[in-house]
This record gives C-alpha cells, sequence and structure tokens, in this order.
C-alpha cells in the first residue's frame, strides 16, 4: 500500500469500523473518519471528525483536506419491513442527494478515487441456480433501495467522467463476520440453543462475502490502477445452499445441526400466508455472484475461505456469550 490519506464514512458501522481497523495498520496511511456519536473508540490513530446526520447539505471541506480516496460506506440500509411514509424519497436523501454532494465536493477538493460501497441489490432480488449476477449485467434493481443505490451509481459515474475524479462501485452481497447483527446472529442464536429449524432440504445456492473478503477487495481497488471507474461484486467464491451453510455454522459453534427437512414449495407456500414472501425468498431462493472480474483486472482472490471466516464468526459469537 502506498502512501494514501483515507476518509472513510460510516465508520461506527460493522463494514467501516473493520476497514479502518485495517487502514490503520498501515504506517504510511492516515485516516479521517467523520462520525456522528463522537464517543466510539476508533483504532489508534485515526481521527475522528463530529458530523451531522448524512443529508444532500453537509459541508464537507474540513473532512476532506488532504485527502487522496474516499470509501463511502455509510447509508440508509435495507430493512425488512421499511415503515418510512415514502421509502424511495427516504432512501434517496441519504443514498443519492448525500452521496453526490459528498462525491462533489470530494472532486472540487481534489480526491483522486472515489469508493462507492452499493449493494448487489442494484443487479436484483435472485438468481436462477447457476445463472449468476456478473458485474456488467444490466441493472434491474426492484426496490427502494436498490433503485437509491443505482441512482447514485449513475450520478458518481457522470461525475467522474466530468471532472476526472476516479470512482470505483463494489456490489457486495450479504456480509457476515465477527460481530454480525440481523438474520445471521438469529441463525446463530437458533443453532447455538439447538431449536430444530424447517431447512434441512433447501437446494439453493447464495454467494456470501466474508467482511475480511470485503475489506481486502476495497483495500485493493484504493491502490490498484486497473480498479478505476470499474463495477466490480464482492463475494466470497464459494456459493452455498441454506442447509449447507445452516450445518457449517453450527458445525463452526460445536453443535449439532437441528435441520427437518420441510419441503421448500411448504415453507414458501406458508410465508406468502403470513405476509413473510420477501424473507422467504432470501432463505430459500437463490442469489450467486460471479467476481471473475475482480480475479482478471485486478488479481484479486478471497484471502479467506468461507469455512475460515464462518470459524472466526463464530468464536466471536461464542466469546461475546462468555462476556
Amino acid at each position: 500500500m502506498r502512501s494514501k490519506a483515507f476518509l472513510v464514512t460510516g465508520g461506527s458501522g460493522f463494514l467501516g469500523r473493520a476497514l479502518i481497523e485495517r487502514l490503520a495498520r498501515y504506517p504510511d496511511c492516515s485516516v479521517v473518519a467523520p462520525l456522528r456519536d463522537q464517543s466510539i473508540t476508533l483504532a489508534t490513530g485515526v481521527r475522528s471528525l463530529p458530523m451531522s446526520d448524512l443529508n444532500g447539505t453537509n459541508d464537507w471541506q474540513t473532512a476532506l483536506t488532504g485527502i487522496d480516496v474516499v470509501v463511502h460506506t455509510a447509508a440508509r440500509v435495507h430493512v425488512m419491513n421499511d415503515l418510512a411514509h415514502d421509502p424511495l424519497a427516504a432512501f434517496r436523501q441519504v443514498n443519492v442527494e448525500a452521496t453526490l454532494n459528498l462525491a462533489r465536493q470530494a472532486a472540487a477538493c481534489g480526491v483522486k478515487r472515489f469508493i462507492f460501497i452499493s449493494s448487489i441489490k442494484v443487479n436484483g432480488e435472485g438468481t436462477d441456480l447457476g445463472a449468476p449476477y456478473h458485474a456488467d449485467d444490466l441493472p434491474a434493481p426492484i426496490d427502494p433501495y436498490g433503485i437509491s443505490k443505482l441512482e447514485a451509481e449513475q450520478g458518481l459515474s457522470a461525475l467522474a467522467a466530468a471532472t476526472g475524479m476516479e470512482v470505483v462501485i463494489i456490489r457486495p452481497v450479504l456480509v457476515y463476520g465477527p460481530g454480525v447483527k440481523a438474520n445471521f446472529l438469529s441463525m446463530m442464536r437458533w443453532l447455538y440453543r439447538g431449536v430444530p429449524l424447517p431447512f434441512g432440504a433447501v437446494q439453493n445456492q447464495r454467494s456470501l462475502v466474508a467482511l475480511d473478503n470485503l475489506v481486502d477487495l476495497i483495500v485493493t481497488c484504493s491502490d490498484h490502477p486497473a480498479a478505476a471507474n470499474q463495477v466490480f461484486l464482492a463475494s466470497d467464491g464459494e456459493d452455498v445452499s441454506t442447509t449447507e451453510l445452516l450445518r457449517k455454522l453450527a458445525a463452526s459453534l460445536g453443535k449439532p445441526a437441528r435441520l427437518l427437512p420441510v419441503p421448500v414449495g411448504l415453507m414458501s407456500g406458508v410465508a406468502t400466508m403470513l405476509g413473510q414472501r420477501a424473507l422467504a425468498d432470501r432463505i430459500l431462493g437463490s442469489l450467486q455472484v460471479d467476481i471473475s472480474k475482480n480475479r482478471q483486472l485486478l488479481g484479486w482472490t478471497p484471502p479467506v475461505t468461507l469455512e475460515q471466516a464462518l470459524a472466526l464468526t463464530a468464536q466471536h459469537f461464542l466469546d461475546s456469550r462468555k462476556s
């Protein structure tokens, strides 16, 4: 890693915090992290700056002084049951307007590269088995979150063409790792408690990305000349079914996987009746991505295997139960 000054947004989040910790280990790199909560402890040497909620009017001039690379991880994240009166407007305010406001100021301040953490939802909601998404496929977002991320990508690409600031877009699939929350944490809790789960006959294929692998890809994209103005998908390069994932995760937890072979059609039908079709699709459906572009253009392969990352995730979960 050559000497660089980074600004990383979303430093209190799952990805942002891990990225900052990785960048702080490079002796010739400096990191600035704008944070709403100044009580958060970051890695040694990282400069924290106070900031307000993300919007289209934030003043970034102080934070951007001397910065070479911006990594924008902050976003209004996708939630299963969004209660906003107008979800698309709410997503646009943060994911589009705030992003482009930051990017315009970054270009004006001479930032060389802007890395935008987008989402696989720009490609769509799911794939047919064995037909993965590719980085250069025609986007087909369906929900407001995915639409807002695509609109931000389009705005950034136009800005890159107009200003010469290099833009890199990374679309991760589901990110997991030590400290993961949401549905992945729920799965670990169920497995740890020995709860019987009806997922013993799910023959889908899902791509996942370990936190360490995603951070490594971002670091690679911050420095690699060929990454400029490209779109990359992020995954571990190993796809698994929901059944396989639960078995591997249970083994990492040192617990038996009590998986009942309930027919997928039955589970999908019940979920639809209960108004949980979207959740069922995420558990039962396939979503695969092809990362061959990463290998060919960047020479990048995921440094951590699926089983290694699951073991680290499970160990963190077990350690947290002891504290």
